[in-house]
């Protein structure tokens, strides 16, 4: 199949905001893919590919990027050839080869193809096509029952090859996919909730334990072989040799375990998310050590514990993971529940989590069997620029440019502001229309896709922390900002400064 057929389903999904038309569009595009292509398809729709990460960031991209192609002539086996061949280049002359590589794959590209396949090497496709949204397109496009297909794509750990499985297998092929001890498993992730009060009418009788503020990871245990896996699946066994060490120590032979590791201070108090997330990215072995905290337990010695409910599941965690267990307690009061919310804070820790006790283990966001409350913090910060959108945001001003206030000139201008941050997250069909129009009266010079802005727009933030960056100015950028909204009623110089939000790293 010709990439561009691929490149335009993208776009339509982009174009909607609807759940059912973007199943209906993946699913028209799973039918009338060749089996051959069905894997690379789908990780490219995820930007995921089925090679991984290739070596290639912005600025090699945007180096290899010529004229596009008046017309379209790659194919799906084209682009995943290309990603093989990035993948397999290593050593002496690999940078020289990568690049040739890639100008060839782009000068073959149209421009909207090439869009797309920057999208897909720097993971930065957005098209709402979504896990959970091309999973129910493969059960219909297979006329296979979505529970089968979602159980497989959990226990398999392969949303494409899932996809293959439905689409040229049989149901009983389907329903023997098993979970396997060193094979990753899809993680269950949580909803959200505004207290722990909401979340507890939620569930039910929970399990509340502490949010930590960590890296997620999965660990496999057969005999003495151990590894572990990230959320997105990679195995990062060999950057964890203390986490490994751990769990050989456990009471059993084969165990799958899923929890969380971060970096503990010299008083146990956890350090930076920052610092946890430069050892758990480092190929090499650092100084700083990563505890392991395991909040669930899938299965022991033979024994599966998926459709366990959590209750039980919790019984054989705490028989085997002895001090490596997360601190929580099962409650159905919202005081004790409560209770456990603030010793998690004081003791340094994001929020909490709520489980109903009831519930089995699933992939993704089922329902509210699992519920994260943390208090979020909310800053004025004053925009900058604003990035041109795309997809159902074309023609819109939609990325926002946020900086804080440098009251002193600490890092520039007394009286400027500092970057730190972006954000698209938040802004309604209204607020974007709202801010196009506003940001182009306000207009000081525009670059490719940016409009750059007079600093005078306040806008309210929210985020759940800060972390270290040599990106910006100020050495810190935002983590996981969301717009609450545009405040009218204060003026540029009422906005937080980059010493505010630097004290969050110390807090």
């Amino acid at each position: 199949m010709l990439l561009d057929e691929l490149v335009k389903t993208a776009d339509a999904v982009a174009s909607t905001r609807s759940r059912l038309a973007k199943m209906d569009a993946l699913a028209r595009l799973l039918k009338r893919l060749d089996p051959a292509d069905v894997v690379a398809a789908v990780g490219f729709l995820t930007a995921r590919p089925r090679q991984g990460r290739v070596g290639v960031g912005w600025r090699g991209m945007s180096a290899a990027m010529g004229e596009p192609a008046a017309e379209p002539g790659l194919t799906i086996e084209d682009l995943d050839a290309a990603l093989g061949e990035l993948q397999a280049l290593s050593g002496a002359g690999s940078a020289a080869g990568r690049a040739a590589t890639l100008r060839r794959l782009t000068s073959a590209a149209t421009g909207r193809e090439q869009t797309f396949i920057g999208g897909v090497l720097l993971g930065e496709l957005r098209t709402g096509a979504l896990d959970g949204v091309l999973t129910d397109a493969v059960a219909r496009a297979a006329d296979r029952p979505l529970e089968l297909v979602r159980r497989a794509a959990m226990l398999s750990g392969d949303l494409g090859g899932t996809a293959l499985l439905a689409l040229t297998g049989t149901e009983a092929d389907l329903a023997a996919v098993g979970l396997v001890v060193g094979r990753p498993v899809q993680p269950m992730l949580a909803a959200t909730a505004a207290s722990v009060a909401d979340a507890l009418e939620a569930t039910g009788e929970a399990s509340v334990e502490y949010k930590l503020d960590g890296a997620r990871i999965q660990v496999h245990r057969a005999g003495d072989d151990v590894r572990i896996f990230t959320r997105t699946l990679a195995d990062v066994t060999h950057r964890l040799p203390e986490v490994v060490e751990a769990v050989l120590s456990l009471p059993v032979r084969d165990v799958i375990l899923d929890g969380e590791t971060l970096a503990l201070g010299e008083d146990g108090a956890p350090r930076p998310f920052q610092e946890t997330m430069s050892r758990f990215g480092a190929e090499a072995a650092r100084s700083t050590v990563l505890h392991p905290w395991f909040f669930d337990v899938l299965h022991v010695d033979g024994r599966d514990l998926l459709d366990e409910p959590l209750s039980t599941r919790i019984g054989v965690l705490e028989s085997i993971a002895g001090d490596y267990r997360i601190p929580g307690e099962t409650t159905a009061d919202p005081e004790v529940a409560a209770k456990v919310s603030r010793d998690a804070l004081a003791a340094g820790h994001e929020g909490v989590m709520l489980k109903a006790v009831g519930s089995t283990y699933a992939a993704g966001r089922r329902g509210s069997n699992w519920i994260k409350v943390k208090p979020v913090l909310t800053y004025d910060l004053v925009v900058l620029a604003c990035e041109w959108g795309s997809g159902r945001r074309s023609g819109l001003l939609s990325n926002l440019h946020l900086g804080a206030l440098d009251p002193d000139g600490e890092f520039g201008k007394p009286g400027g502001y500092v970057m730190v941050g972006k954000t698209f997250k938040g802004l309604t069909d209204a607020l974007l229309h709202w801010q196009t129009g506003r940001f182009l009266e306000l207009e000081v010079r525009p670059t490719a896709g940016t409009v750059w802005v007079e600093p005078v727009t306040v806008v309210e933030i929210a985020i759940d922390g800060v972390q270290q960056s040599p990106r910006y100015p100020g050495g810190i950028a935002l983590r996981f900002a969301r717009v609450k909204g545009y405040r009218e009623d204060k003026g540029p110089a009422e906005a937080d400064t980059i010493q505010t939000l630097r004290g969050l790293l110390r807090s």
